[in-house]
């Protein structure tokens, strides 16, 4: 079932929750792909009923030319969660942002202390208050039991728990593993932005962030940084946005190692013009 209008999705959802059924919900931007399906797998599993959107929100981009070439792939979108998901256990939210901002897209302002301030916060100013607008109106007009997010966007999953403290909502968030193509690439709506040759190539950023783990159990945070920076300069159309290791609980980047705390590494790259992103456990 397909809903455009978010009033007749909250009450058909009312109803369906009248009988005590459980809701998963799996918000997306759309050009699904495997990652996308593995989320709603892991919904239907602990949920009576899986609810996606799919909405290019424009608030959460400070760049208006990658808001245009975002992918949008409305109809192949659908035809993929038919193929991998029982119709009668889905409903999709596909609403235009009138259905949403009505004639005003504008984000609002929200409080989410340091981990608004580090790395996509820093490089994409307003772009977390973006977010936490779309999700905000998604969440109370899905109020669903749980949420369910990649860790490839994991400085996002983190400002998400935080909106549902924020908001008070009775809400379960649920990270997921990222999910990689063979080659090791983490699946991104934007790869298909790639050219086949480009899409090859872009596997190399997960095979420097693993080869910097490894790099970085015998040096310092900085010597890490600068082998991350010649790694990348050493390919042929990369370019580096920032590769930064912070600590994995409070995000802040690390400027010493401290034994007592677990960090991860975030990178960014562009390449083609589309902007990449990764992240790795250091432990």
């Amino acid at each position: 079932m397909v809903f455009t209008s978010h009033k007749k999705l909250s009450q058909f959802l009312k109803d369906f929750r009248s009988s005590n059924k459980s809701i998963g919900f799996v918000p997306t931007m759309g050009a699904l792909h495997d990652g996308h399906l593995a989320l709603m797998n892991k919904a239907l599993e602990e949920n009576d009923l899986l609810v996606t959107s799919i909405f290019v929100n424009p608030t959460q981009f400070n760049n208006q030319a990658d808001l245009e070439k975002y992918p949008r792939l409305l109809e192949e979108d659908l035809k993929k969660i038919k193929t991998h998901i029982p119709e009668d256990r889905f409903v999709l939210y596909a609403p235009a942002v009138e259905d949403v901002y009505g004639s005003n897209a504008k984000a609002k302002n929200y409080e989410f202390g340091e981990l608004e301030n580090v790395m996509e916060g820093a490089q994409r100013p307003g772009h977390f208050d973006g977010v936490g607008t779309i999700l905000e109106f998604l969440f109370k007009a899905v109020r669903p039991d749980r949420a369910y997010f990649g860790e490839k966007d994991f400085q996002q999953l983190q400002i998400i728990k935080k909106l549902v403290d924020i908001l008070d909502l009775e809400l379960e968030i649920i990270g997921c593993p990222i999910h990689r193509e063979k080659s090791g690439l983490a699946m991104s709506s934007r790869n298909g932005l790639l050219t086949p040759e480009n899409f090859e190539k872009a596997a190399h950023i997960y095979r420097i962030l693993t080869q910097s783990k490894e790099y970085f159990k015998n040096h310092d945070i900085q010597e890490t940084e600068q082998f991350v920076k010649e790694q990348v300069e050493a390919i042929s159309g990369f370019t580096l946005e920032y590769y930064t290791i912070a600590d994995e609980k409070t995000l802040v980047p690390a400027s010493a190692k401290d034994p007592e705390k677990q960090y991860r590494a975030f990178i960014v790259v562009h390449l083609q013009g589309v902007r990449l992103i990764d992240n790795i456990p250091m432990y």
